[in-house]
């Protein structure tokens, strides 16, 4: 009997060839799915965990030569495929077995996926949309029957999304097509790591192996300090005010990363470190998701080869591209989670016992609070959960119409297969009909019109595509990613430099100028969804503001935050970020009270304005819209009155010309848990709300068609399309499942029902401190400056600010 260490032996001598000794953990995967095991390693980034999943095929492939597809590894972005196709080449030459190994993307010629479907590499570097679009097509029992693995890189990233989703039921047809198949999934600084295997894995009738590695790297966390007795922004969100600080750390550096949270960010540092030294011209990148691929793509590859001094990125390179000559990562901003820290800061010192460092750069004072607060968090362990996404009918649609469209499928052994997954363990029969029914003929409403009977069942009983026209429409259309609203933006002369979104090209006319891509353009003309722009040397320029951009704080970093300000009130936090603000603490303090767990701080202040109320539960930015909203709407059937209302991470505002007085028992009245979710409707536009994202499910399910390749339809266009489709399901179908699936969306996604539940719950418990400061406090004021943009004025927002920072300063000052 071959002992485990000798079966391991040709992977051992290659890593001593390449000087490293393997980890524990890799050894242990290795052995595992030699043993015909499957699960999830979860590792740091950068401590070796894809060699971890990719010595197990290599050791069988020396053991059992064969051709055709062995291995398929998905990617969750296309960026990563050519660096994936890369190491794992590098790998399998080392051990001396010669694979092909190949990627398919949406980037693939034709002519080459054609040759992969007759004629298939040993492994397939692919994307989960790539994937459920091979599945598409027929004789897929020849392609996958002989597969014995698949490793999905990057879990934690698909996992709570609709792409997840898409993967479990791909996932699910491939253990049918391929018994015995061994799935191994990566991942990287996540809290639910037995969720996440079990949703990964399906339901087994034992669980799959939790392979763990190093997983906090050596990660030092500083935060750029304000000078001494330096006034320090009270809000914001540029942190151009350090642009002399990040400027010294990068001179030290030889390639650093700086990261921002929003594409607009992204725009304004680069312009800032440019404009700052023009003689790093040819070593400064910018790489976003809305900028030309080909341009992401030379960056990527300068990155690579240590040509740039630094690149400013936005969360499109947050993910597994090593990029070994970067040795520093800036954050701009708070970075509102641990795991997305913690996930940056791993994109320097990629080596298993490297170090990795990241400067925070926080945009106004309270943000060097939630760094220190991200510092206690990782050292302590703590990181954020991703709860899988459940009963997603939309997906489950698209997925059965792919089906469909290539060898078809039987409803019971489907359904049965299906059931087998996370996301529908709990599908009961009516659902599963209601699916099928509406593949078939589109359901009550829609059983008249034939574009909707896209799937019939055959007289032996399987289920396929009813026309090669629709299954080709369909592919067309595969996909749970739904693009914000956009337009391309084109040389007036030739050449694509990326796309914006149509609701900020729409607020142009043409002579005005925008900064774009690192680039000063003045837009020329609008036609068929392309802006057709000129180069521009004016000095004042728009930034276009992309979607996306609203990142909330999470749970575990604001119960950080929370504790942080316990031990400051105690006496005991030498947090540097911590004294660096006390003199702004100590402010709070004296004016009203600093917030504190298990406590409500609610404030009440009078200004020329009307009445204000602030409320501090740190829930984050979307709970505390929704709180904001709701609070007012019951504020409203007490008593009448209009109000305006603002939010972000720490609290909310309410704002009206008179408020009721309010004593403990109304506020706790008005905070209540009961009827949360009808009142929380209520309280907003939620049938347009609705609407919206009934469009993105309308999308997915393939009741909308999104076009042609080079003739797609306007955002404006599909959203009418969406829109009749939406008033005519509610008005003759108001039971339609998928309206249904839109209200739990809009409710969980964009208004954080969950959250804002456990928070009221958590606040009923709570103990309520009542203040009633004669001004803003350094708390209340961001909220004041928040609410300040969305007025219409002759003065800007940033003169606004600084005249109320001024003011509340002077009467610092004299306290």
């Amino acid at each position: 009997m071959t002992k485990p260490q000798e079966t391991l032996q040709p992977l051992e001598k290659w890593f001593a060839e390449q000087g490293w000794v393997p980890a524990g953990f890799q050894r242990q995967a290795w052995q595992a799915y030699l043993d015909g095991q499957s699960g999830l390693i979860h590792s740091a980034t950068g401590s070796g965990k894809s060699l971890a999943a990719w010595g197990g095929p290599l050791l069988s492939g020396l053991t059992t030569p064969g051709s055709g597809l062995r291995v398929l590894w998905i990617t969750p972005l296309r960026a990563l495929a050519n660096d994936t196709v890369s190491s794992l080449s590098a790998a399998a030459r080392g051990l001396g077995l010669n694979w092909r190994i190949e990627k398919r993307t949406g980037d693939t010629p034709g002519s080459i996926r054609n040759k992969q479907r007759t004629h298939p590499p040993e492994t397939l570097v692919t994307t989960p949309e790539s994937l459920s679009l091979l599945l598409s097509y027929r004789h897929a029992e020849k392609r996958f029957g002989h597969l014995d693995a698949v490793i999905v890189d990057e879990w934690h990233e698909l996992l709570g999304s609709k792409r997840g989703v898409q993967l479990e039921l791909c996932l699910a047809r491939l253990r049918q097509l391929a018994p015995g198949l061994k799935i191994w999934g990566l991942s990287a600084t996540l809290g639910n790591l037995e969720q996440a295997r079990d949703a990964l894995l399906g339901q087994q009738a034992q669980p799959g192996q939790l392979i763990t590695g190093p997983a906090r790297k050596n990660l030092k966390i500083t935060a750029a300090l304000p000078q001494a007795n330096a006034r320090f922004p009270w809000a914001g969100h540029l942190g151009t005010h350090l642009l002399e600080p990040v400027l010294s750390y990068l001179e030290d550096a030889y390639s650093s990363l700086l990261f921002t949270n929003t594409r607009a960010q992204a725009e304004i540092w680069f312009e800032s470190i440019l404009k700052a030294r023009m003689d790093w011209l040819e070593t400064l990148g910018l790489h976003h998701g809305s900028i030309d691929r080909g341009l992401r793509e030379q960056i990527e590859q300068g990155l690579r080869q240590g040509d740039f001094r630094c690149v400013v990125a936005t969360s499109s390179l947050d993910l597994g591209v090593d990029f070994s000559p970067v040795d520093r990562v800036i954050q701009i901003g708070s970075p509102k989670g641990i795991a997305r820290l913690a996930q940056r800061a791993g994109r320097c010192g990629h080596q298993p016992d490297g170090m990795s460092q990241i400067l925070c750069v926080p945009t106004h004072a309270l943000e060097l609070l939630e760094i220190a607060a991200a510092r206690r968090a990782w050292q302590a362990g703590h990181i954020e959960a991703r709860p899988a996404l459940r009963n997603c009918l939309d997906v489950l649609a698209q997925h059965l119409v792919s089906l469909a469209s290539g060898d078809g499928f039987d409803a019971q052994a489907t359904f049965d297969e299906v059931r087998s997954t996370h996301a529908f363990a709990q599908l009961d029969p009516a659902a599963w009909q209601w699916t099928l029914d509406f593949i078939t003929h589109g359901g009550e409403v829609l059983s008249a019109y034939p574009d909707f009977q896209r799937v019939v069942k055959g007289i032996d009983g399987r289920y396929r595509i009813a026309t090669r026209t629709l299954a080709n429409r369909h592919r067309m259309s595969i996909g749970t990613i739904t693009s914000d609203a956009a337009i391309a933006v084109k040389y007036q002369s030739g050449g694509h430099i990326g796309t914006v979104e149509e609701r900020f090209i729409a607020r142009l006319r043409p002579g005005d100028r925008f900064l774009f891509a690192g680039l000063s353009l003045e837009l020329i003309r609008v036609r068929e969804l392309v802006a057709y722009v000129k180069r521009s040397r004016a000095s004042r320029q728009a930034v276009p503001h992309w979607q996306g951009g609203r990142l909330p704080l999470s749970s575990a970093l604001a119960d950080e935050m929370l504790e942080l300000l316990a031990e400051y009130t105690a006496g005991r936090c030498k947090e540097p970020e911590i004294l660096a603000i006390s003199p702004l603490l100590e402010l709070q303090n004296r004016w009203s009270k600093l917030p504190q767990p298990g406590c409500l701080l609610v404030e009440r202040t009078d200004s020329r304005e009307g009445q204000h109320l602030f409320i501090f539960p740190f829930a984050g930015r979307l709970a505390h819209e929704g709180l904001a909203s709701l609070l007012a709407w019951r504020l409203g059937q007490q008593s009448a009155g209009t109000f305006s209302l603002a939010a972000n991470d720490y609290g909310l505002e309410i704002l009206s010309n008179e408020l009721p007085e309010l004593d403990e028992t109304l506020l706790r009245n008005l905070l209540s848990p009961d009827h949360l979710a009808e009142d929380l409707l209520a309280s907003l536009n939620a049938g347009e709300l609705v609407r919206r994202q009934f469009r993105d499910i309308a999308r997915v399910a393939g009741l909308i068609f999104q076009g042609h390749p080079g003739k797609g339809k306007s955002a404006r266009q599909l959203q009418a399309s969406s829109g009749l489709m939406f008033d005519t399901l509610q008005r003759y179908d108001p039971d339609h499942r998928l309206l249904d699936q839109a209200a739990r969306e809009v409710l969980e996604s964009t208004l954080e029902v969950s959250r804002i539940q456990q928070t009221l719950i958590e606040l009923s418990q709570a103990r309520i401190i009542m203040e009633k400061p004669e001004r803003f406090s350094p708390f209340a004021f961001p909220l004041w400056a928040e609410r300040q943009r969305n007025r219409v004025s002759t003065e800007s927002w940033a003169e606004r600010v600084a005249a109320m920072v001024a003011r509340l300063e002077k009467a610092a000052d004299k306290t």
